[in-house]
């Protein structure tokens, strides 16, 4: 009997024991290995997908670059459908070519930017290129939105699901593991990717793509605890020499030598492998989304048998991840500014354009963040979103560019300045901290300057100097031109060739205000000067001088004014949405006064208009603007004259199709404009343009300025945004003549 009962113990502690060994072994753990890959790093999501649908549930995961950031976000808890679902509703190309909107500039910024087709940074008398296409401030700022529900977790190893990423050092080439910090910085360093994106800086280090020294990082996965290995291998293997036709495409071959050669010790320390078909795909091709994500998803059902079976060893409840709610809004405390040495905390601050302790959208946080981005200033702008009890410290670690001059170049043409060419040296830093200073230097057919120095304080009142030169000479008609200045009659002279010389330079101050309009102060001194040689044979006038020319304005003004601007325009030339608003008024006050005919007067004018889209890339720009002059001085240097085309105004020229340059004079005007645009193909543009006008003395004063317009004119063109500005063909005609025009416009205007 004992021997019996001593028989049936020890068969009871054997199967105990099988029973305990079986239950270690079931409770496996599951590390998931994600590469990098670029675009190609898609099929993540689709793998995510069936891995999930087999009930595998991931203990760890060690990514790199694209690998890190979809790692990083299916840690955080996001599921794979969630991440299918943000990533197909995101526009990469947008992201990585960090496209600014023109809203995240300031005035001075826009004019600045709409200006030239080239910059190059200049250093000790060299110039360079840029060290990289983005900052990568774009994905920046989407991923920490994205991560905001795990924002406190500086120790990756406590998000939902382990985590850890790869970078490299790109002064040792040593491969850096991330698995503490802050994640979004963590797996965008994981993703720069050279001449790409600029490289991020972190505890002293500065690094690179972790694809360069370990895009596969399974060793780290192991180290972490994994029993069992499922790897995803989105890698670029090598090309032939028929596909290595971009720099990209030659980085990434060099790079893959090691890459390929590392895999084969990798592949067979994988327990899972899934290797989706995208050969056909480069690590830019963003647009294919859908269908490398589906190649992903079929590479991993090639697998689903494994996986399954993996689950089912696995022994846990059933997958369950509860939907991460993205957060629209927090509510902002304090402003920490580190690295920004030669910038004031007024002008990044101002930049910023949002109060402090108070309700922050995300989406006002990150058009801060590209107003300060637009400067220029800096090379990176990183920022974290620290705790603190119910509100949230925005602390921003700037690097800034330590190129602080430029050399930037444009071409142009049109029919009232003919060819030109411009020379910019632009200098910041160059007095105080937030001034810079450019100079245009422009040669051609008329040689004309233009020199600006701005403190730009932000919030607070900026200080601004103005000095420019413009010069032209047009053919006009005579009998428009004796109506509005006094020159003697003659009934022989059909045309007049006039020569206009304007030399004005400006002193002012300048604010925001409400975060949209610029609030603009200043006094102004311009000299005018407006001559023929014609006419000057015909005349015994005592206006003509020793040089044979006869001179209608030769004189000095001075001024004070007020301006106020509105400029929410997505494009300058090619509007689709948007409005504008400019409200200026000048008060002259003192001249010397070469005709003998000078008063005080005023002269006031506005313009608005408002953009919107009326159908699939079809908009219609409404514009109305208007100006007369106040006080009986009879100078009439001053008044408007209307016609022709253009986008940089000299003086009061007002712009007016269907009439060619100065053929409407007058102290006073009203205008209407519309145009009607159709972008038939991306940067391509269709227009139709109708305007009309009453030109006329004291059309307000009188009251006609309410009556049926007196001049209409409508025109039809093509309009293509090139890589040196916008070129523009326009016909234009108008019923009240039998003539027509033709316009040319090549760049930008300047």
């Amino acid at each position: 009997m004992n021997r019996i009962l001593f028989l049936l113990a020890f068969l009871v502690s054997i199967f105990t024991g099988v029973s305990q060994d079986n239950s270690k072994k079931e409770d496996v753990k599951v590390g998931l290995v994600l590469s990098g890959g670029g675009a190609k790093g898609f099929a993540h999501i689709g793998a995510l997908k069936v891995i999930e649908e087999a009930g595998v549930q991931i203990d760890y995961i060690g990514g790199t670059s694209m690998g890190a950031i979809v790692g990083a976000l299916y840690a955080s808890g996001y599921s794979a459908n969630e991440l299918d679902s943000i990533f197909r509703n995101t526009d990469f190309t947008k992201l990585i070519q960090d496209n600014l909107p023109r809203s995240s500039k300031t005035f001075y910024e826009k004019e600045d930017s709409e200006r030239y087709a080239l910059t190059l940074p200049f250093k000790n008398f060299k110039i360079s290129f840029p060290s990289a296409i983005s900052s990568g401030q774009s994905i920046y700022n989407e991923l920490v939105q994205l991560l905001y529900h795990v924002d406190d977790i500086e120790d990756f190893s406590k998000l939902p699901i382990p985590f850890f990423c790869v970078a490299t050092d790109v002064e040792t080439g040593n491969e850096i593991m991330l698995n503490k910090g802050y994640l979004p910085e963590a797996i965008l360093a994981s993703g720069t990717f050279p001449s790409l994106f600029e490289p991020t800086e972190i505890d002293g280090k500065v690094l690179i793509d972790g694809g360069v020294i370990n895009n596969y990082p399974i060793d780290g996965v192991l180290k972490m605890g994994a029993d069992v290995i499922i790897g995803v291998d989105v890698q670029h293997g090598l090309s032939s020499r028929e596909h290595l036709g971009s720099a990209t495409e030659v980085l990434l071959q060099i790079n893959n030598y090691r890459t390929v050669k590392d895999m084969v010790k990798k592949v067979k320390e994988t327990d899972i492998y899934i290797k989706p078909n995208i050969e056909k795909y480069s690590v830019i091709d963003f647009a294919y989304l859908p269908e490398i994500i589906n190649s992903g998803e079929l590479a991993a059902r090639e697998n689903y048998i494994a996986l399954k079976e993996l689950a089912i060893k696995q022994n846990r409840k059933p997958y369950d991840k509860t939907p991460v709610i993205v957060k629209d809004t927090l509510v902002l405390n304090n402003l920490i500014i580190n690295g920004s040495d030669n910038y004031s905390r007024g002008f990044v601050k101002g930049k910023l354009r949002f109060p402090l302790d108070n309700n922050v959208t995300f989406e006002k946080l990150q058009q801060g963040i590209g107003n300060l981005s637009a400067t220029g200033n800096f090379k990176t702008i990183r920022y974290h979103l620290e705790p603190n009890n119910d509100k949230t410290d925005l602390v921003l670690d700037l690097r800034e560019n330590k190129i602080k001059t430029f050399i930037k170049m444009g071409v142009h043409y049109d029919d009232l300045f003919n060819s030109a060419a411009i020379l910019n040296l632009t200098k910041k830093n160059i007095l105080f901290d937030d001034d810079v200073v450019s100079f245009d230097f422009i040669l051609g057919d008329n040689v004309r300057y233009n020199l600006d120095y701005y403190i730009d304080k932000g919030s607070y009142w900026s200080f601004g100097f103005n000095s420019r030169f413009v010069g032209f000479g047009q053919d006009i008609d005579y009998q428009s031109f004796e109506s509005n200045f006094n020159v003697p009659a003659d009934s022989n002279v059909k045309t007049i060739n006039i020569d206009v010389s304007d030399v004005t330079n400006q002193l002012y101050l300048q604010t925001v205000v409400k975060e949209e309009f610029a609030f603009t102060l200043g006094v102004e001194h311009k000299f005018l000067k407006y001559s023929t040689e014609t006419i000057s044979q015909l005349s015994d006038s005592d206006e003509v001088l020793n040089d044979n020319r006869l001179y209608f304005e030769k004189s000095n003004f001075f001024s004070g004014y007020g301006k106020l601007t509105l400029d929410t325009y997505d494009s300058k030339y090619f509007p689709s949405k948007g409005m504008f608003f400019e409200g200026d008024f000048h008060f002259y006050v003192a001249s010397s006064d070469f005709t003998n005919n000078f008063k005080e007067f005023s002269v006031a004018q506005s313009k608005m208009g408002a953009a919107f889209p009326l159908f699939d890339k079809v908009s219609l720009n409404i514009e109305t603007e208007g100006g007369f002059k106040l006080g009986t001085s009879s100078v009439s240097t001053f008044d408007f004259v209307l016609g022709g085309f253009g986008a940089a105004r000299v003086n009061n020229f007002i712009s007016f199709y269907g009439y060619d340059f100065l053929s409407l004079p007058g102290n006073s005007f009203v205008k209407g404009l519309l145009k009607l645009d159709y972008e038939f193909a991306a940067k391509n543009h269709l227009m139709f343009v109708a305007n009309y006008a009453n030109v006329d003395d004291d059309l307000f004063r009188t009251g006609e300025w309410f009556k049926e317009p007196t001049f209409s004119g409508y025109g039809v063109g093509y309009g293509w945004e090139s890589f040196i500005g916008p070129l523009q063909v326009i016909y234009s005609w108008t019923p009240e003549k039998s003539q027509s025009n033709l316009f040319f416009s090549v760049g930008y205007w300047f």
